[in-house]
């Protein structure tokens, strides 16, 4: 499947799996290795981008976890992800810009759901200032191959947006000239030298997994609940590797 394709559907796993988000912290937190992480030398910064509705906060666990490994840590600045994607992209690759200058190399860039995509679409504008990609259960190939009450959420927001609702994406963002720019991000290619992955779970309740398998990004799967996998044990596994290569 390429980016080009499209997902059709709701997710296959039932949305009460979602309920799972709580014992997915449990056992990060019972966890001695992840719970009090080795420090690294050089450790690279990384921007997090939260998901759709979500605010930085919801990957608050995450954030304190890579200050303990020693990585600088920059937050997207959004109190709820609902905009127009092209303009928070454009305001992103600013932010990224001035921390790639003041933490003197390239970034990481997680981003959880559609966080995950506004982080590809920065990757592929801004790619010496990127050295790695994480997206975590973000629908990249299919930004509406989600969960029907999700979608539901979607269209009342992009017709309060119609309405001139300030800081509302609105329904030309799916296919008009706003967000024409964001829409060819997600489907180009990223630079060899960026460590891409892409992270997706077959029960997830919300999104899609076949819309996560970005080509250009190495398949990691986990059995996580969608909204969990900010505080997954085996997706911060995962997160170990890539920034371990990165501070090589």
């Amino acid at each position: 499947m390429t980016a080009q394709e499209s997902v059709e559907g709701a997710p296959e796993a039932p949305v009460w799996g979602e309920l799972r988000y709580s014992g997915e912290l449990v056992r990060l937190l019972a966890d001695p290795e992840l719970r009090t992480p080795r420090r690294v030398a050089h450790a690279p910064a990384v921007l997090l981008i939260p998901g759709f509705m979500a605010g930085d906060s919801s990957l608050g666990v995450m954030r304190h976890w890579l200050r303990r490994r020693g990585h600088p840590v920059s937050m997207s600045g959004m109190r709820v992800n609902v905009g127009c994607a092209e303009q928070i992209v454009s305001r992103l690759q600013e932010h990224l810009e001035r921390l790639a200058a003041d933490s003197g190399g390239p970034v990481i860039l997680i981003g959880q759901s559609r966080g995950g995509t506004l982080a590809r679409a920065l990757a592929v504008r801004d790619p010496d200032s990127v050295c790695g990609l994480v997206m975590l259960g973000s629908p990249v190939c299919d930004g509406l191959a989600v969960s029907t009450p999700v979608l539901r959420t979607v269209r009342l927001l992009a017709r309060l947006g119609d309405l001139g609702l300030p800081g509302v994406f609105s329904t030309t963002c799916k296919d008009g000239a706003c967000c024409a720019a964001f829409r060819d991000d997600l489907q180009a290619p990223l630079a060899p030298h960026i460590e891409a992955v892409a992270v997706y779970s077959r029960s997830d309740g919300i999104v899609d997994w076949r819309a996560c398998l970005d080509p250009y990004a190495e398949p990691a799967e986990v059995d996580s609940s969608h909204c969990g996998m900010s505080v997954h044990p085996d997706v911060y596994r995962t997160l170990e590797r890539v920034l371990d290569d990165a501070a090589r």
